[in-house]
């Protein structure tokens, strides 16, 4: 990917990769990962588009940011909605994976000036926000403690490679990439202190608000899933599909969660052909 730049909005400092020219992609993480998510989809999307790859604050960054800021989803996506005004960014096609998905839907819904298009891979939606599979880890690891606990299990690769771990989301993240994810939130406190606060503010009541707004929307909307996701199952897809207006849903095969990791071209390829697609202005 390109040369790390970095940006400090009022909540802290955001690194991220630009690369190519054209229409803008901004992409956007979920918890416990960094903008490496992207790594084989972003060469391929920046032949014909501008991608903007940051290192989201949810737990894989290397710079926490102020103490105090935001980090309920609502702030999140306010933090979104900065990064893109800070650069100045307008007709955003805007793609969430997991976490990143969730917070991606409360930006369109809140923010939507700067918003062109919307793509979500598989994430958090409805009352799946945490899903129903990782609810237990995400309520004990509110506590600070708890979460310095886990973190260091995640020292192993094969505890990493477990379903508890990133096994349960992605069938091809070799184990650099998954030692590099999890080692902010085991060597830095003011990363678990903002994970342990993310976590505690991760509630449905967020994307159930956020699905309010689905009928208003006037952005073209690209879903893009797989059927094998252990935690967002296709049925929640199909429900984004009926909720939101002209919402196409396209499916990938042989992947989890992470379909940038394991299914890069398919999932390049779908951005692409949505992102070359006329769009108009949520706001």
């Amino acid at each position: 990917m390109s040369e790390t730049k970095e940006i400090r909005l009022a909540q802290g400092p955001i690194r991220y990769r630009d690369e190519g020219s054209g229409e803008t992609i901004v992409l956007v993480h979920g918890l416990l990962a960094n903008g490496q998510l992207w790594r084989d989809v972003a060469p391929r999307l920046a032949k014909d588009f501008r991608v903007i790859t940051p290192d989201w604050p949810l737990g894989s960054q290397e710079l926490p940011l102020e103490q105090g800021a935001d980090l309920s989803p609502p702030g999140l996506a306010r933090l979104v909605a900065d990064f893109l005004a800070a650069l100045e960014l307008e007709n955003v096609t805007l793609v969430g994976n997991d976490t990143g998905g969730a917070i991606c839907q409360l930006v369109v819904v809140d923010h939507p000036e700067r918003i062109g298009r919307l793509v979500l891979t598989p994430c958090d939606a409805y009352e799946d926000f945490p899903p129903r599979a990782f609810k237990a880890m995400a309520t004990v690891g509110r506590s600070k403690a708890v979460l310095w606990l886990i973190a260091q299990t995640m020292r192993a690769a094969f505890a990493r490679r477990l379903p508890t771990g990133y096994g349960g989301v992605t069938r091809r993240a070799d184990d650099a990439l998954t030692a590099s994810w999890a080692r902010p939130i085991r060597v830095n406190p003011a990363i678990r202190r903002e994970v342990a606060q993310i976590l505690t503010n991760m509630r449905p009541e967020h994307t159930l608000r956020a699905a309010k707004g689905f009928p208003q929307l006037r952005i073209p909307v690209l879903l893009i899933w797989t059927a094998e996701d252990r935690f967002f199952k296709l049925p929640l897809a199909e429900r984004l599909a009926r909720e939101i207006p002209g919402a196409r849903l396209e499916m990938v095969e042989d992947s989890l969660t992470f379909t940038p990791i394991d299914q890069p071209a398919r999932t390049a390829e779908l951005i692409a052909e949505f992102a070359r697609e006329p769009a108009l202005s949520a706001g």
